[in-house]
């Protein structure tokens, strides 16, 4: 019987090493004074000197992957953006509660080690945090022969950042009156896609067919990056100060659902479908799919990639300021208090948090 070593079981660890030896710069280019030691090490280093500074600084903590958008960067063997999507899933849920990411660290599960493509993902996920403003200290690639075809691969990263307890963003901060902003996503970002490949594949529409609504193929509007707002919510939180109160990262769930994790139980939210359209990508998804507008609004994001709640007075600002840093914004609707309107559709609760109420009402502008 010939010996069985390691490589004949599927797993190359050269290629490893030539994955790692790839990615090193541009994991650098993440790096800070910060940041000690370089990529290699089982653990990543981070100077936090700077929380010395903080009355009372708290630890905010995220980890997240990208779902089946995988499944479309693998189809059509382009893998540089799949880790910007990484990155926005994770330091995204931090910004939220005000904090600022610090450090990122990435895990990669494959069939097959192909050295350009890991080296592909992790350039993503690294300009991704240079866009966030955090440094990428870490990650693993792991090769699962057997568990994974060999073209096959997923991603999940986990992000920690700091805030200091007096700048905390939350309920708490919210009142009635309150303005609630949309800012425009850049398109599907990472959630749904389950319903959308199904969708486009049940037509038989292949991401190389080009798409007069999108200008541009399908595969090319699927794998539009998800945009990264942890750098513009943060200007924010630093213009308006205690006028920001709170914001929420529209992900699984759509909309309505993760605004009302934000909202105290007394308080609720009436947003206003009319204030924008969404893409085109979110019509076609409706038209050719059938799917009704409650599953859209609860899968997609329909065009609202984040939602900030801010003091009335100072909305017009913010819309300004998000503006001059190139994210569309504009006033989605208004928090009250005291009995909910009818009329609308009414969301309550989600994953476990016992938030307020948002009510969404209108028709999308045509």
């Amino acid at each position: 019987m010939e010996p069985l070593t390691y490589a004949a079981a599927g797993v190359d660890v050269e290629a490893g090493d030539r994955a790692v030896e790839l990615m090193k710069a541009a994991v650098a280019r993440t790096h800070g004074p910060e940041v000690l030691g370089g990529v290699g090490g089982f653990a990543g280093l981070f100077d936090l000197s700077l929380v010395k500074d903080y009355r009372r600084p708290l630890l905010a903590a995220s980890t997240d992957g990208v779902g089946t958008k995988v499944a479309v960067a693998q189809a059509l063997d382009r893998h540089d953006t799949i880790g910007l999507d990484l990155v926005a899933m994770v330091v995204d849920d931090i910004v939220v509660c005000g904090a600022k990411p610090l450090v990122l660290t990435d895990y990669i599960a494959c069939g097959r080690v192909v050295p350009e493509r890991i080296a592909a993902v992790v350039a993503g996920i690294a300009k991704g945090c240079e866009l966030a403003g955090c440094a990428l200290v870490g990650g693993e690639t792991a090769e699962h022969p057997g568990l994974l075809e060999p073209e096959e691969y997923d991603v999940a990263g986990a992000a920690f950042g700091v805030v200091d307890a007096d700048d905390l963003l939350g309920p708490d901060r919210v009142r009635p009156g309150d303005a609630v902003l949309a800012l425009a996503s850049s398109g599907l970002h990472a959630n749904g896609y389950s319903l959308v490949r199904r969708v486009f594949g049940r037509v038989g529409w292949g991401y190389q067919r080009h798409v007069e609504e999108l200008g541009r193929t399908l595969g090319e509007e699927l794998l539009e990056p998800t945009r990264i707002y942890a750098a513009d919510v943060l200007d924010l939180a630093g213009v308006l100060g205690p006028g920001l109160h709170a914001v929420s990262h529209v992900t699984g769930g759509g909309l309505a659902a993760n605004l009302a994790r934000v909202l105290p139980a007394d308080l609720h939210a009436v947003v206003d479908r009319g204030t924008w359209r969404p893409g085109p990508v979110f019509e076609l998804v409706a038209r050719l799919g059938g799917v009704p507008r409650a599953d859209l609004e609860r899968t997609l994001n329909l065009g609202v990639g984040m939602v900030a709640v801010v003091g009335a007075d100072r909305a017009g600002e913010s819309v300004e300021r998000l503006a001059s840093r190139g994210v569309d914004a504009w006033v989605l609707g208004t928090v009250a208090e005291g009995a909910v309107p009818a009329g609308g559709d009414v969301v309550s609760g989600a994953k476990g948090v016992q938030g307020g109420v948002v009510v969404t009402v209108g028709e999308h502008a045509r």
